[in-house]
């Protein structure tokens, strides 16, 4: 079984849901507290374990390149006037290797992870996505690795969603569970409450294996005229081992207004130099 060492990042939307804040710059480059969304789903990455990041971008995101990239001018004058270095610590402290690929249609999240086919290779390898900001310790993704390091083959995270939300997410059809492990029969695609087969939701972290590339070359069309990731893993289940696993970690949809407000409460209500500040200004 091959460790999970790559981790692609669909990062080519429009962030059409935050609009205007997003007309010119990228949504996963908006902060929470104090660093980009994309910051959170990188460290989350290094911490599993992942050593290449891939990027699969579109028009107007070369800035999520440049964040990661030495900030020589900006290092000189902090230098020159002699001030702590320390918040530029993510062009520093050594993110691995980088690797930018070009979605250059907006094709859907399966086209996006095919693009990505000849950087991952042979190799399994983790998707995450940044606007699902997931908060734990240890993160989500290495409580996923944790988990496919024993059962091996395909890991996807899910939570319970509402029934009346299940066409907004790729449903499990469940087998057996074991605790928070639950095997995967099938997926539906945004399905209608009536049609759900449970309310277990899919959401944005997954640990694949490469023969998932081979169904997306297909480039098959799902619901919203795209072509759907969670259709492509849904032709790997019966050939290799697929597991839905639920994270012992708080999930925030920053890809909406409230998500995005109610994740920088929430962070900021955890974060020692401003908490106080905050909790005074909620109290009033």
């Amino acid at each position: 079984m091959k460790p999970v060492r790559k981790a692609i990042f669909p990062v080519a939307g429009l962030g059409t849901r935050l609009l205007p804040a997003t007309k010119t710059m990228p949504k996963e480059m908006l902060t929470i507290v104090d660093r980009p969304l994309i910051q959170y789903a990188v460290d989350e990455a290094r911490e599993a374990g992942v050593e290449q990041l891939i990027f699969v971008t579109g028009r107007g995101k070369a800035s999520l390149v440049d964040y990661f990239d030495m900030a020589y001018e900006l290092e000189r004058t902090l230098d020159d006037k002699g001030k702590d270095k320390h918040s530029l610590d993510p062009s520093r402290s050594g993110y691995g290797e980088l690797v930018s690929v070009r979605q250059q249609q907006p094709l859907g999240l399966g086209h996006a992870i095919w693009c990505a086919r000849h950087v991952t290779g042979d190799e399994p390898f983790a998707v995450l996505l940044p606007d699902d900001l997931m908060v734990g310790r240890p993160g989500a993704l290495k409580q996923m690795v944790d988990a496919y390091e024993k059962l091996g083959g395909n890991i996807v995270c899910a939570q319970e969603v509402p029934a009346d939300k299940t066409s907004s997410y790729g449903i499990v059809d469940p087998g057996m569970s074991d605790g928070h492990v639950t095997e995967v029969k099938g997926m539906v695609e945004k399905p209608d409450p009536a049609d759900a087969p449970s309310r277990l939701g899919i959401v944005g972290r997954y640990i694949l294996q490469p023969e998932v590339m081979e169904k997306l070359a297909a480039h098959e069309t799902g619901a919203g005229g795209e072509i759907q990731l969670t259709d492509a893993m849904a032709k790997l289940i019966g050939t290799q081992p697929f597991h839905a696993i639920k994270v012992d970690a708080v999930r925030h949809d920053c890809g909406d207004k409230t998500g995005f407000v109610l994740a920088n409460l929430a962070l900021g209500m955890e974060d020692p130099a401003i908490a106080e500040t905050i909790r005074a200004y909620l109290n009033r």
